[in-house]
């Protein structure tokens, strides 16, 4: 469905009265994967990792310093390739705050009636396609479609959301932290949802999330990103059962355990990340890694298959030893 190569996008650091360039946030650097038509891919990693970054990119809301995009086949942008209205017609986005995505001064069926409007529909079948909508989130129309944002609660707001989303009949929806901000009883409620949208409407998700349970009840396969940077990428029972890049392992031992005896003695990561407008050479985790080696700060991974649908960049992975040190 979705194939990204090399995408890049830094921001700049301007200081002084003439705003002189003196350097740049290395938000998203280099960044390739694929999306499987059908599939969910879960985007775990820290925050200010670039998660959010990417996903504003993959949507084109910023524009990318370099790299390309190729959906379901087509080269996005461009005079030859797909224009991004049409790109946006098959992919839309969930955002995290639930409220400052829909406009305070629509009800909420005109919310999620603008997109088809905006497209060429008439009202009256917008409207109607609004009401059908809000109806398979589970809002009744007749009850919900005239209230305005601030009337309903976060859950509800995130219902409006992903029906406005649904309101193009895309083909992929990028989910950026959209149930962060609920309590676990809506967030099961809205998860289901969404499992059930996906089978209704043949959908391909991007899910984004710092919960990492979640991710791994909803995801097919699953990426871990680092500083802006791809560390691995595999399917949800490979990265969870044997993650093999040692940040990826620290971040799943920092899941709080159920069992109350099964106190955490040690942090299974130490020190802060490193800052993004001069980051470390070579690995950009090697600052943090007690696997580092010479090698971490001289050349920087790149991503290897490590076994089936699994790919890891880390030298100690490539080389036969450094691999049963880390699954030790």
């Amino acid at each position: 469905m979705l194939i990204v190569n090399g995408l890049r996008k830094y921001f700049p650091i301007r200081s002084g009265i003439l705003q002189r360039h003196v350097g740049d946030v290395k938000a998203v650097d280099d960044v390739s994967f694929s999306v499987l038509k059908g599939e969910t891919l879960g985007i775990v990693g820290e925050s200010g990792c670039g998660k959010s970054t990417l996903a504003r990119l993959l949507m084109h809301l910023i524009p990318s310093d370099s790299g390309e995009m190729i959906f379901d086949g087509d080269p996005v942008g461009g005079m030859r390739g797909l224009p991004l209205r049409d790109l946006r017609r098959n992919m839309q986005m969930v955002f995290q705050d639930s409220y400052s995505s829909l406009n305070p001064r629509l009800p909420v069926q005109d919310s999620v009636a603008y997109g088809p409007r905006v497209h060429g529909m008439n009202r009256t079948d917008a409207m109607d396609l609004a009401c059908d909508l809000l109806d398979k989130v589970g809002l009744r129309a007749s009850m919900f479609g005239a209230r305005y944002p601030h009337e309903l609660s976060g859950g509800q707001k995130q219902r409006v959301n992903i029906a406005r989303a649904l309101a193009l009949n895309p083909r992929m929806i990028i989910l950026d932290e959209a149930v962060s901000a609920l309590d676990k009883s809506v967030e099961a409620q809205v998860l289901n949802l969404l499992g059930h949208l996906k089978r209704e409407f043949n959908l391909t998700y991007v899910f984004i999330s710092h919960d990492l349970n979640v991710v791994q009840y909803i995801s097919d396969r699953v990426l871990v990103m680092y500083l802006g940077q791809v560390v691995e990428i595999g399917s949800v029972d490979a990265i969870y059962d044997t993650p093999l890049h040692p940040y990826s392992r620290a971040l799943l031992d920092s899941r709080l355990s159920m069992d109350p005896d099964d106190r955490m003695t040690e942090p299974p990561i130490s020190g802060d990340p490193p800052n993004p407008v001069n980051p470390p050479s070579g690995c950009r985790f090697r600052t943090r890694c007690a696997f580092a080696e010479t090698v971490c700060a001289a050349e920087a991974p790149s991503l290897s298959q490590a076994g089936p649908d699994h790919f890891v960049a880390c030298h100690m992975v490539r080389r036969g030893s450094g691999h049963s040190r880390l699954l030790s």
